[in-house]
């Protein structure tokens, strides 16, 4: 059952990145976001842009690569862990589980690229948002969704962004 769901439209890299920024500052501990689409679709330039804005906020500045070969990039803006993984080169989720994102769940915010690999593991309540370029250059459509409908609470209006 779905309890939100929320297709936005983002005109530029600059607006997806200004969402980005205002998801960051409404997560906390335990929030999930499970990261879809092909390659190129925006996933890792929306997760860099999120933790940069979190970490801003802090008053920290960090070089944030994608993770892409290390498989998980762990930040702190002082108060939360943000794990951002990409789990492209992993075949199962018994590879995930070496990782330790099962405990990172509960206790830091969590971006995954590729989550498929999770399988069963996928938090209850995650939100899902899947990325897909239009004709437009720049232009993505996002597809949001999850079964927790808390996250109608914090997903940002994009007339607010």
């Amino acid at each position: 059952m779905t309890a939100f769901e929320q297709t936005l439209t983002f005109p530029s890299e600059a607006r997806t990145a200004a969402f980005a920024a205002a998801l960051a500052a409404r997560l906390g501990p335990g929030d999930v976001i499970l990261l879809q689409g092909g390659l190129g679709a925006g996933k890792t330039h929306f997760a860099r842009s999120l933790i940069q804005s979190r970490l801003a906020a802090a008053g920290r500045a960090e070089d944030v690569p994608s993770p892409t070969f290390t498989l998980v990039q762990v930040y702190s803006d002082g108060a939360t862990e943000i794990w951002h993984s990409d789990l492209y080169r992993l075949t199962g989720p018994d590879e995930v589980a070496e990782l330790g994102l099962e405990d990172a769940f509960t206790d830091a915010i969590c971006l995954v690229e590729w989550p498929d690999r999770l399988d069963d593991m996928i938090p209850a309540g995650a939100l899902t948002l899947s990325l897909e370029m239009t004709p437009r250059e720049g232009e993505r459509i996002a597809r949001l969704s999850s079964t927790d409908a808390r996250w109608q609470t914090i997903v940002p209006d994009m007339a607010d962004v």
